[in-house]
């Protein structure tokens, strides 16, 4: 049985990640919480398994990886016989592995003044700084160039870099996201495996 370790707040977008991946190969797995705010990702057993002292962190017997990405693309692999979750065409896959490593890597001002607190739980304080509108800029341009005329998802097939996206452009659903994105944001918002991550937050 594969485990599944989450931040126990179930707020991390990394976590989301790999529990939409999980759930959309319908794979059997069992998710436990690590409570990062009482650091127990800092537990020497737990850190020892992980190398990283981070969620989220896969089980597959006695084989333990984390960061997301890693992890996507290791259940693409392991079990090639579930649905995919990444694009099959290696140019579109290529495609989204870039998408994937720009989200992690980059618009550090909009996510720290629109963290996933703002996506799941409260509408925002104060409003974006000039570098986190920027940010927010910079986001919805891509976007805009990334996703399909017709509205559909990134690469024909749905793939998990969708709801990455999505959950990327949801912070900024509170600071005026143009209605194609807010639209396509919200389609993927419903969709069963992010409506699965959502009821656990409650």
């Amino acid at each position: 049985m594969l485990q599944l370790y989450v931040d126990s707040r179930f707020l991390s977008p990394y976590a989301m990640a790999a529990f939409v991946a999980l759930t959309e190969k319908r794979l059997p797995f069992t998710l436990r919480g690590c409570d990062l705010a009482a650091g127990e990702q800092l537990d020497p057993a737990y850190r020892a398994q992980s190398l990283t002292a981070r969620v989220p962190m896969l089980l597959d017997g006695d084989f333990a990886l984390t960061e997301s990405s890693a992890i996507i693309e290791y259940l693409e692999e392991r079990y090639p016989d579930a649905p995919r979750v990444l694009p099959a065409e290696p140019r579109a896959r290529a495609r989204a592995r870039q998408l994937q490593a720009w989200l992690r890597s980059d618009l550090l001002p909009l996510r720290e003044e629109r963290s996933t607190e703002v996506v799941f739980l409260r509408p925002p304080s104060q409003p974006l700084s000039a570098e986190a509108r920027a940010a927010g800029d910079k986001l919805l341009a891509v976007a805009a160039a990334v996703l399909p005329a017709d509205g559909g998802d990134l690469f024909g097939p749905w793939s998990v870099v969708d709801a990455e996206l999505a959950l990327m452009l949801r912070r900024l659903r509170h600071d005026g996201l143009p209605a194609p994105l807010a639209a396509y944001a919200e389609r993927q918002w419903q969709r069963p495996s992010l409506q699965a991550w959502r009821a656990r937050q409650g």
